[in-house]
């Protein structure tokens, strides 16, 4: 028997309103499965406690085969090479096919800004934490005590 630890599982009874978040979860490992193409590879840094780097490998593609979208808290890459026809192709080691990548974001995520060098694109995201979502401490107040008798 195996344990959905997400739905109706182990840790329902220690998270409340994350129904969004087990949704997100289970569409992600979906998606992954759908999509379990190793084209084109990636690599995603935490370059400090709030600030992430997707690195992603495109050679032989421009910034005008490239497209970013951001939809959802869905983060799609897609690429269309538009090769040129010159010449008689002897071997064929780099790949330029079409690909689409997605990445799903945090609700606190954005996309700060896509940079293209050396066949490597890399795309810079914050984690805003919102002023409200930013730990706090609590007062505890002192409650005047009784005296007996009075």
């Amino acid at each position: 028997m195996t344990t959905n630890y997400f739905t109706g599982g182990i840790l329902d009874k220690h998270f409340i309103g994350f129904d969004t978040f087990n949704k997100t979860i289970q569409d992600t490992f979906a998606l992954a499965q759908k999509t379990a193409a190793n084209y084109p590879p990636y690599n995603l840094k935490k370059v400090t406690d709030n600030k992430y780097v997707v690195e992603m490998a495109v050679a032989g593609f421009g910034k005008q085969d490239i497209e970013i979208t951001l939809d959802d808290n869905k983060m799609v890459i897609k690429g269309n090479s538009s090769s040129d026809d010159e010449g008689t192709v002897l071997h064929k080691g780099i790949a330029d096919r079409a690909f689409t990548r997605t990445f799903s974001l945090a609700d606190n995520i954005v996309i700060e800004n896509a940079q293209m060098a050396n066949g490597i694109l890399k795309i810079w995201l914050d984690h805003i934490i919102p002023e409200a979502n930013k730990p706090k401490k609590i007062e505890i107040d002192d409650v005047p005590v009784k005296k007996k008798g009075a």
